[in-house]
């Protein structure tokens, strides 16, 4: 887990217990950085974000924000809910269905005169592109509308973390990608640590400069989003974040003059980027992006071993929007299928559908190696 975050700039969290939630997880985000809890549900992510907010409890742990501790099992130091300087938006809303949007907001404000307080809701409205729509109650906004509101009432206690926890959920696909991009366009002015709990890993990925995958309350993966999805720590984060292309391998030969590994796939010889920490002979996992796949034209053949050519035979395709999931039974592995995915233009101009005899090469330098777990009950048929 990810130690680089000076607590004293931003959001520091860990947390320990055994029941009835257990947990074992460190999490950090620094002030304008949004950080995603990533995992399936019953992972911790929820408990998390109320343990920030303090509405839960965790047996052990710390807290602190901007160098501020809210929270420390070991002094005692547990800073209620009110006092946190926190602002939490909830899937469900939350809001007072007789009171209008400005009201809404107005309650989220601490002190100051009833003028001065609606000024300010009137403020965070149009920050959140409500403007116009102060009077109106919940019930006759849309439930893009009602997020806003929400949001701003989060924002109205002048917050010092800013926690989504699975804000976009209850509204239509559409409105969910407008709310992305408004998000989008508000973090920048709010330079505050944002945590958003999510079960869609797309928007995780859209909206976060950080992830922590999250398994049964523990943190397995801790850093920036791009890295976590090119280089998953092992094959149990990798399924986690849809790597569809998880293989086991055997390593016959580490050749440090060409900087390069060889792998011993199955029938197939796969060279890699040289891995000086794994040694010849040792089991590992890799992983492939279904868009490093990259398929033979009929009329022109692999140039080389350098692309890890391979053939195999189409299973099934798969349309996904403007592109294709082609699923590949390789010759010489025939475990599980190799996944690609081209454009839908690319799949018609190749004629690509299921029966068919493919070739296909696997991109060296976009081949992740992982240290290689103990099978789970998920993944019990990945053996070398």
């Amino acid at each position: 887990m990810s130690d680089t975050t000076d607590e004293t700039h931003g959001l520091d969290v860990r947390l320990r217990q055994r029941a009835p939630i257990p947990l074992d997880a460190r999490i950090s985000c620094a002030p304008g950085e949004v950080l995603a809890l990533v995992g399936p549900s019953g992972s911790g992510k929820t408990t998390i974000l109320r343990a920030i907010a303090g509405l839960d409890r965790i047996a052990e742990g710390r807290i602190s924000s901007n160098g501020e501790l809210w929270y420390d099992s070991e002094t005692g130091v547990d800073v209620p809910t009110r006092q946190r300087r926190v602002g939490l938006v909830f899937q469900s809303y939350a809001l007072f269905p007789h009171l209008s949007a400005r009201v809404n907001v107005m309650e989220g404000i601490d002190g100051g005169s009833a003028r001065s307080r609606a000024r300010r809701a009137d403020e965070l409205l149009e920050l959140v592109r409500l403007g116009g729509l102060q009077s109106r109650r919940p019930a006759q906004l849309s439930g893009g509308q009602q997020q806003r509101v929400a949001l701003a009432r989060a924002l109205a206690r002048d917050p010092d973390v800013l926690l989504l926890d699975e804000p976009f959920s209850a509204v239509d696909r559409v409105t969910r990608q407008r709310l992305h991009r408004e998000l989008g366009q508000l973090r920048s002015q709010l330079q505050m640590p944002i945590v958003l709990v999510t079960h869609d890993l797309e928007e995780a990925v859209l909206l976060s400069d950080r992830m922590s995958i999250l398994h049964h309350g523990q943190t397995l993966q801790d850093g920036p989003t791009f890295e976590i999805l090119t280089r998953p720590a092992d094959r149990n984060v990798a399924r986690l974040i849809d790597q569809k292309n998880i293989f086991p391998a055997k390593i016959v030969e580490q050749d440090r003059r060409r900087r390069m590994t060889r792998l011993l796939w199955g029938g197939n010889s796969i060279e890699v980027r040289f891995r000086e920490e794994f040694a010849a002979g040792e089991a590992v996992d890799w992983v492939i992006p279904t868009g490093s796949v990259i398929l033979h034209r009929r009329v022109r053949p692999s140039r080389g071993v350098r692309e890890n050519p391979v053939r195999g035979v189409i299973e099934s395709t798969v349309r996904l929007g403007e592109s294709v999931l082609v699923a590949i039974a390789v010759e010489g592995y025939d475990a599980h299928p190799l996944f690609m995915s081209i454009s839908s233009h690319a799949a018609m101009r190749n004629s690509l559908a299921p029966g068919e005899q493919i070739g296909v090469s696997l991109r060296s330098d976009d081949i992740h190696l992982m240290k290689s777990v103990p099978a789970t009950e998920e993944d019990g048929d990945r053996e070398v």
